[in-house]
C-alpha cells in the first residue's frame, strides 16, 4: 500500500541558485543528505558534488566570486533565522565565515561581488536589532564600510555597479512599498554624497524591486508597479533619473535578468510562471516549462540557455535548463517513487464569488476517484502570498488526493499575484475581508457537486495557520478537523514579539500592538477558543523567531482545558517551518494521518 513517505521528494531545495562566471556549473542548496548543504553540478549534466557538510545548519544565499574559484554563501542554525555569512573553495573542505560580531539576521546582496572580487555586500542588523543597515566589507584588508537605511526603513543590497561606482540597495517599508536607492562608492563616507539617495522618490511610495545592470553602469533593471496595478519590468537610467518600460503585462512580472543581449524575465499568469525571452529586441522562443513556477532563473554569459528551478504540482522542484531556440533538460531528478507508479493530479484554475461581488481564484484539486469527496481547505502563509500549482508540502496534496481527499487551496484577499488593490485589501485587516474570502469558500465547497459538505477540514501553516484557527473559532460551519502549523494566535502579542527589524512592516500591514490593541484583539484566534470544537492539531517550532512558542500553548492549555480534542507537537530543533528533512517527513506524515483520519468514512 503506497504511505505519504512515498510521495516525498527524493530531495527538496531552497529557492536559489547561482550560475559560474564561466556559466558551466550551477551552484544549488539542497537536502539530499538530510539538511541543506551546498551543492554544485555541471550545467551541461553530470553527477552532482556537495561542497558543504553543516549538520544543524541551513544554506540560504549563494554567489559566486567574479573568479570562479569560491562561493559566499549564508546560513543559519535550525531556523534560527541568525544568518552567518562563509566562503568557501570548490576544493576546501571546510567553509571560512566571512561575518564577524554577535548573532544577528545578515542577508547577502543578490549580487553580493563586486566586478573583481574585492568586496562583499550584505545586509546586518548588529548595530541596532531594530535597523538592518549595509555593509561593503573589504576582503583584502578585513574592513567595513556601513550604511545605516533612513528611519523606519529595511535596506537590502541588490548589487555593485559593474563599474564599481554604485550601490544599488532597496529599501523596504512594507510589501508594497520598496524604493530604489543609490550609494556612490568612490565618496569617502564623511561627505554627504555618500549618502544613500532614494532616485525613486518622484513617484511616490509605490513598488520598486531593484534588477541588474547595464553592463555599461548606465542604468538598471527593476519591477515595479509604476503603470498599473500589476508589476512591470523597467529600466532605471541614471543619466535621465526616470524609470522607462520595458516589459508590461496585464498580470505581475516576477523578475527580471540578462545576459549579454539576451533580456529574460517571468509572468505570473494565475499563478503559473510563464517564461519570455529577447534577444537584441526581438523575441526568443523557450521550451515550455511544467504548469508551475519558476523560483529561481540565470543566463549563461552568453545568453544561450538560462538555468532555472521550477517547481510543479505534478512534480517536484528540480533544476533544469532551457535553451534559448532549443530543449529542456533537467539536471535533478526528484522524483519520488509514488510517482513513477501513480498518476499525480494537476489542479483545476476556478473562482469563486466573495461577499462585495470580487472573483476568488483557487486552485481545486479533485481526486481521480469517484465522489462524494472529503476536502482539505489549504490556506497559504503570508498572507502576502499566493497559492500556485507546486508540489505542495513535500507530496502531501498528492497523498491525499490519491486517498481520495479533494484539496481547495483559494488565494484570498491579500495573496499576490492579482494586483496591488487585491494585495493591499487585508492591510490592518486580518481576520477580516480574509476571513469572508474563506467564509465564501465553504459556501461555494458546500455547493459543488462531488464534495461531501461535512467533511471539509482546514490547514494552514504561518499566516494560514491564524486563518485557519480563524475558520474553526470565528465561522459558521462545522469543520471536520483543524491543522495549524506555526499558526499565530494572539495578534497583539504577535505583533509586540515580530522581529526587530520588522517594526515599520508589522505596523503597516498587520497594526501597532499598543495603537490598534482593541482591534487586534478582536480578531485573535485565542479569544474566541471556546468556539472551537472540531479536532485539532498544532505545529510549532521551539526556536521560531517570526510566531512564538507561546502562541501556540496559549491556545492549546485553553482547548486542553475545555475538553477539546488537541493534538500538539513542539520541534525542539526547528524556527519557522522546517530546515531538517527527518522533522519535515514527520510532520507532515503525521499531517496526513491526521487529515485522513478525521474526514474519511
Amino acid at each position: 500500500m503506497t504511505e505519504y513517505v512515498d510521495f516525498v521528494p527524493r530531495e527538496s531545495f531552497q529557492p536559489v541558485l547561482a550560475l559560474s562566471p564561466d556559466g558551466e556549473t550551477v551552484a544549488y542548496s539542497s537536502n539530499a543528505d538530510g539538511s541543506f548543504d551546498l551543492w554544485v553540478v555541471p550545467v551541461d549534466g553530470g553527477p552532482p558534488r556537495r561542497l558543504t557538510d553543516l549538520g544543524d545548519r541551513a544554506v540560504r544565499e549563494i554567489a559566486w566570486a567574479p573568479d570562479g574559484k569560491s562561493l559566499a554563501f549564508s546560513a543559519d542554525r535550525e531556523g534560527d533565522e541568525q544568518y552567518r555569512i562563509y566562503r568557501i573553495g570548490l576544493d576546501d573542505e571546510v567553509p571560512t565565515e566571512i561575518s564577524s560580531g554577535p548573532d544577528c539576521q545578515r542577508v547577502l546582496a543578490a549580487a553580493p561581488f563586486d566586478a573583481l572580487g574585492r568586496y562583499l555586500v550584505y545586509a546586518a542588523n548588529d548595530r541596532d536589532k531594530t535597523a538592518q543597515d549595509v555593509l561593503v566589507r573589504d576582503l583584502v584588508d578585513g574592513s567595513e564600510r556601513r550604511i545605516v537605511p533612513p528611519a523606519g526603513v529595511v535596506f537590502e543590497p541588490a548589487s555593485i555597479s559593474p563599474d564599481g561606482r554604485w550601490l544599488l540597495v532597496s529599501g523596504r517599508r512594507s510589501n508594497s512599498d520598496v524604493a530604489a536607492h543609490l550609494v556612490d562608492l568612490t565618496d569617502s563616507g564623511s561627505t554627504p554624497g555618500s549618502a544613500p539617495v532614494c532616485v525613486t522618490a518622484q513617484y511616490g511610495q509605490r513598488f520598486f524591486g531593484p534588477g541588474p545592470w547595464l553592463p555599461d553602469s548606465s542604468g538598471f533593471y527593476l519591477i515595479t508597479d509604476l503603470w498599473s496595478d500589476f508589476k512591470a519590468a523597467g529600466l532605471y537610467s541614471l543619466r535621465d533619473r526616470t524609470v522607462a518600460p520595458v516589459a508590461v503585462h496585464d498580470r505581475d512580472v516576477e523578475f527580471v535578468t540578462t545576459a549579454g543581449d539576451v533580456l529574460l524575465w517571468s509572468v505570473n499568469e494565475d499563478g503559473c510562471s510563464v517564461l519570455h525571452a529577447r534577444r537584441n529586441g526581438t523575441d526568443s522562443n523557450l521550451p515550455p516549462l511544467p504548469a508551475g513556477v519558476v523560483t529561481a532563473a540565470e543566463l549563461t554569459p552568453d545568453g544561450r540557455r538560462a538555468v532555472v528551478q521550477v517547481d510543479a504540482a505534478t512534480r517536484p522542484a528540480e533544476i533544469a535548463v532551457p535553451e534559448l531556440d532549443g530543449a529542456l533538460r533537467y539536471l535533478t531528478d526528484s522524483r519520488p517513487a509514488a510517482l513513477h507508479v501513480v498518476e499525480p493530479v494537476a489542479p483545476a484554475s476556478v473562482f469563486y464569488p466573495s461577499a462585495d461581488g470580487r472573483q476568488v481564484h483557487a486552485w481545486f484539486y479533485r481526486p481521480l476517484s469517484p465522489g462524494p469527496w472529503p476536502v482539505l481547505l489549504s490556506i497559504h502563509g503570508g498572507p502576502e502570498a499566493q497559492e500556485r500549482p507546486c508540489y505542495s508540502y513535500a507530496g502531501l496534496y498528492q497523498y491525499l488526493l490519491h486517498q481520495g481527499i479533494a484539496v481547495f487551496a483559494p488565494n484570498i484577499a491579500g495573496s499576490t499575484g492579482y494586483g496591488l488593490t487585491h494585495q493591499k485589501l487585508i492591510y490592518r485587516d486580518w481576520g477580516g475581508v480574509d476571513l469572508a474570502d474563506l467564509d465564501h469558500a465553504v459556501r461555494h465547497l458546500r455547493s459543488t457537486t462531488d464534495v461531501d459538505a461535512e467533511r471539509i477540514a482546514v490547514m494552514g501553516g504561518s499566516y494560514g495557520g491564524f486563518a485557519a484557527l480563524s475558520c474553526l473559532s470565528r465561522l459558521p460551519h462545522e469543520f471536520a478537523a483543524g491543522v495549524s502549523i506555526c499558526g499565530p494566535t494572539n495578534l497583539v502579542t504577535l505583533a509586540r514579539a515580530c522581529p526587530p527589524t520588522w517594526r515599520t512592516f508589522v505596523d503597516n500591514v498587520l497594526g501597532n500592538p499598543e495603537a490598534d490593541a482593541e482591534k487586534l484583539a478582536q480578531r485573535s484566534p485565542l479569544n474566541y477558543a471556546e468556539a472551537i470544537t472540531a479536532p485539532l492539531y498544532v505545529i510549532q517550532g521551539a526556536l521560531d523567531p517570526r510566531v512564538p512558542q507561546d502562541e501556540a500553548e496559549q491556545l492549546v492549555t485553553r482547548l486542553r482545558d475545555s475538553g477539546v480534542d488537541v493534538r500538539y507537537d513542539l520541534y525542539p530543533d526547528e524556527g519557522h517551518g522546517f530546515s531538517d528533512r527527518a522533522n519535515k517527513i514527520r510532520a507532515y506524515g503525521e499531517i496526513a494521518d491526521f487529515i485522513s483520519s478525521h474526514v474519511r468514512c
